[in-house]
């Protein structure tokens, strides 16, 4: 456990991505199985312990530390793993330190009532490092700056092994990844992952930036819609049927319509909608459809799913990947003939004539409920990652509203003591007057500078606080970038936002001009 706390402090505390390829490298080169197997599954989100909950820690030290010393406490660092990990009495010499492996089997072992104390002996017998890389690990909540992408190019550093050939074998392997480390060692086989509908990484498209537009030649490019849901992969083998997100997790007890109407052996690319009579819903839509552990028959009559294919990587026993996308378009169109599943169709080519032709058509996409477009050269294959030049996303621009921050909350990580998560609001008028509707949250789309500024006008302008939250004066104009709106039932104003950020803070400008609700009103898309 304490190699591992000195991994998570490293990663932390150094910044370049060449340093934490370095440090992962060196962790997997001297740190034995099946402990590295495990950091490995933490690092890439492979690990939950569904017995050992954040409540159950906030217990434990209100416990050894009473509830108001605790409550200050935690309301000034704003972290739950770092509050506890530094207050937790004693210096970790009152017991031994455990290992990686034995924190991780026995909790996966462990029944509710056991965890506490497990839990507590491990803080007993850890010092502050080991108590903080322990929780963080319990509640999933590393955020060191390592994507799982990341750690598998660490893998292929060390071992050099290709970066996509660890891909390739990646999502049809359990932790600790014992398999996995023999065969980069050289000690044995490649995983074997052919018997079930394992997932395949999936390619993606660079954004098209302003200064890369009429840069290349265009009628090398074939063009779609870039459809308004998410990027799912359909992967059957058998009786075996799976649907995965792009980043591999399952989701396919969410659409059993779609898992049903999988009686193929294929992989194939797609975006996953809800359609109505031949017409894609609005993104809301399809948010009443994920997460579910549970669907009833009212929300697949209500959000019937829908998968629109892009690709076709795996037709049968022939691997196609390394097809170009005009063979690879040609063989799905001809699978599709052949197979007529349910729920699905083909997503169509978009004819056009030139740059100006695109920009026409992305002009008139928000209309349409389309994101934009997707441009994908007719002689690329089909690769993993985000190769640059083979394939384009031309999306919409993003709609702005002036908005009032109301709310501020701290971050968490090395946001956490920063003000960092904001809530803003809108005017709304009535009989009564003007009063301000929160209308969403962001926590992106600032520097660290703008940060620091802020979070000093946040405490300078406090008026009232709720736990972590601090309530401020009406005073700060937020110019706030999002994708869509939509009517909402969950929020006090009506609407819900997608993927708010902000785009700008508005210093100069005086509350009372910021917009109102009825201008957000008048931007969704039924």
């Amino acid at each position: 456990m304490q190699a591992f706390a000195r991994l998570m402090e490293r990663l932390v505390f150094t910044p370049s991505r060449n340093g934490k390829l370095r440090l992962i490298a060196d962790y997997a080169a001297h740190t034995p199985d099946p402990d590295r197997g495990w950091a490995l599954a933490a690092l890439t989100d492979g690990l939950a312990f569904p017995t050992a909950k954040a409540g159950m820690i906030r217990g434990l030290a209100q416990e050894r530390l009473g509830p108001e010393l605790f409550a200050l406490s935690y309301d000034f660092v704003g972290d739950l793993a770092e509050t506890v990990s530094l207050m937790w009495p004693g210096d970790g010499a009152e017991g031994p330190a455990p290992a990686l492996s034995e924190v991780v089997e026995q909790l996966q072992a462990a029944g509710r009532s056991e965890v506490p104390g497990l839990l507590a002996r491990w803080l007993d017998g850890l010092d502050a490092g080991g108590r903080f890389a322990l929780l963080k690990l319990i509640t999933g909540g590393l955020r060191v700056g390592v994507s799982a992408r990341l750690a598998k190019t660490a893998l292929a550093d060390w071992s050099g092994t290709p970066v996509a050939e660890i891909e390739e074998v990646w999502h049809g392997l359990r932790p600790p990844y014992a398999d996995l480390f023999a065969w980069l060692e050289g000690r044995g086989p490649r995983p074997d992952i052919e018997a079930g509908a394992v997932f395949r990484p999936v390619m993606l498209a660079h954004p098209l930036e302003d200064d890369e537009i009429g840069s290349f030649d265009i009628s090398a490019y074939a063009a779609e819609w870039k459809w308004d849901g998410i990027r799912v992969q359909l992967t059957a083998r058998g009786s075996d049927r799976r649907i995965y997100s792009r980043t591999g997790d399952e989701v396919t007890q969410a659409f059993p319509e779609i898992a049903e109407a999988m009686a193929f052996d294929a992989v194939l690319d797609g975006e996953l909608l809800v359609v109505r009579d031949g017409v894609v819903a609005p993104f809301n839509h399809l948010q009443q459809r994920l997460n579910r552990k549970r669907v009833t028959a009212k929300m697949l009559a209500d959000h019937p799913a829908w998968v629109r294919l892009y690709d076709l990587l795996i037709d049968g026993g022939d691997d196609v990947r390394a097809l170009p996308f005009d063979a690879r378009r040609a063989r799905l169109e001809a699978w599709f003939d052949r197979v007529r599943p349910a729920n699905m169709d083909l997503s169509p080519l978009v004819a056009f004539s030139g740059w100006d032709g695109l920009a026409d058509l992305r002009g008139g996409s928000r209309e349409a409920a389309i994101e934009g477009l997707m441009l994908k050269r007719r002689d690329s294959a089909y690769v993993a990652g985000r190769p640059k030049g083979p394939w384009y996303k031309w999306k919409r621009g993003p709609l702005t509203l002036d908005t009032v921050l109301m709310y501020a909350q701290r971050g968490h990580g090395k946001r956490s003591s920063y003000y960092s998560d904001y809530t803003f609001g809108a005017w709304r008028h009535d009989l009564d007057g003007a009063a301000l509707v929160p209308v969403g949250k962001a926590y992106f789309g600032f520097t660290d500078e703008e940060l620091q500024q802020l979070d000093r006008w946040v405490r300078n302008h406090t008026t009232n606080r709720f736990g972590p939250v601090r309530e401020v004066t009406p005073g700060l104009v937020l110019e706030v970038a999002f994708d869509s709106v939509h009517r909402s039932t969950r929020h006090k104003s009506g609407l819900a936002m997608r993927f708010p950020r902000i785009h700008r803070i508005r210093w100069d400008k005086p509350v009372a001009e910021a917009d109102r609700v009825e201008t957000l009103e008048a931007m969704i898309v039924e």
